[in-house]
């Protein structure tokens, strides 16, 4: 049989053709022609699959960069150029995905009294209601873990929403602590609808994020917090599985529990937070800044369910209709 050769250059590189087509479902959030809140879906569809393709694709490459796989795909471009070049359109398109979000899909909702409301955005008028939220719902399930020798740098859960606070002072024990973590509570909704008396004509959402943030030091009595900076790591959660497994149920239950907390892959993290707590924290996940990911605004756009219905700002509902010549006819 012959053998035909083939160039490399022929070949497109297989992370990089997939990011593509995620990439091109970010472009449909920039159609103005679509209803507003399609276009926040597109949005919030990019982030989904963003988080899968770097908990499955990039997880697997940076696999092979540890164990220094040398990979023969067709396209033939070294496992740390696809990685390096990622890095560099990810960072673009998240920087595109939030320049959409902030300059042109929230401010059209706004001029329509669709508020979301962010740390930045709360107002007088809010802060009661807030008060009592946090003091409510919140502070009875946070358990802000502070970082000290006798505490080590907790484990993150993959894609859970945490803080990590500087702090200044003394706790209740007299102790110097000058940085902790917050993680947010998962079993509270990211975004809360705010009631009519204080929204007023308004409909109104807040995030829980901006909640944690203005009560941040109602969990660290005594003390002061200088800086509150949400973020989030990604891991990887491919499932690996020995292919003489004596029982896969079991096997698969332990593959799934260690998901939560395989090798960080990603950090995402809000842009003002300062460079000596964003080198902490990628030293803490092992992770250089090729992985780092800098958020302008809500980290996960996954959380912007909201809870009122718009009919006008979606696609009108498909009905489908039974043919009149089979309403009749038995099933088959």
């Amino acid at each position: 049989m012959e053998h035909f050769q083939h160039s490399s250059a022929t070949y497109f590189n297989r992370e990089l053709s997939l990011f593509e087509f995620n990439h091109r479902v970010l472009a449909q959030a920039l159609d103005s022609q679509l209803p507003l809140l399609e276009r926040l879906s597109f949005l919030m569809i990019f982030s989904s699959n963003l988080d899968e393709f770097f908990e499955i694709r990039v997880a697997g490459l940076m696999k092979q960069l540890d164990l220094n796989v040398v990979t023969r795909t067709p396209d033939a471009v070294p496992t740390e150029v696809i990685l390096s070049e990622l890095s560099q359109v990810v960072n673009e398109a998240v920087k595109q995905q939030y320049e959409i979000l902030n300059y042109s899909i929230l401010p059209e909702l706004q001029s329509l009294g669709i508020h979301f409301i962010q740390y930045q955005h709360i107002l007088e008028k809010h802060k009661p209601w807030i008060a009592e939220y946090f003091a409510r719902q919140v502070q009875p399930v946070v358990t802000p873990i502070s970082l000290d020798p006798s505490h080590p740098f907790p484990r993150s859960v993959n894609k859970s929403l945490n803080f990590i606070v500087s702090l200044s002072g003394k706790d209740a024990f007299g102790r110097n602590i000058t940085m902790a973590i917050v993680p947010a509570p998962r079993s509270l909704p990211h975004l809360i609808a705010l009631p009519g008396d204080v929204a007023g004509i308004t409909k109104e959402h807040i995030f829980l994020s901006a909640i944690i943030q203005q009560h941040i030091d109602d969990l660290f009595p005594g003390m002061k917090a200088t800086g509150c900076y949400a973020f989030r790591v990604t891991r990887n959660a491919d499932l690996i599985l020995a292919e003489d497994v004596d029982d896969l149920a079991v096997a698969l239950k332990d593959e799934l529990s260690s998901r939560r907390f395989g090798r960080a892959v990603r950090l995402e993290i809000e842009k003002d937070c300062p460079s000596s707590i964003i080198n902490y924290l990628l030293a803490q996940f092992d992770l250089d800044e090729q992985h780092l990911y800098y958020i302008d605004g809500p980290i996960n756009l996954l959380r912007l369910t909201t809870s009122f219905d718009c009919p006008t700002l979606k696609h009108p509902k498909f009905l489908p209709v039974i043919p009149k010549v089979f309403r009749k006819q038995k099933p088959i």
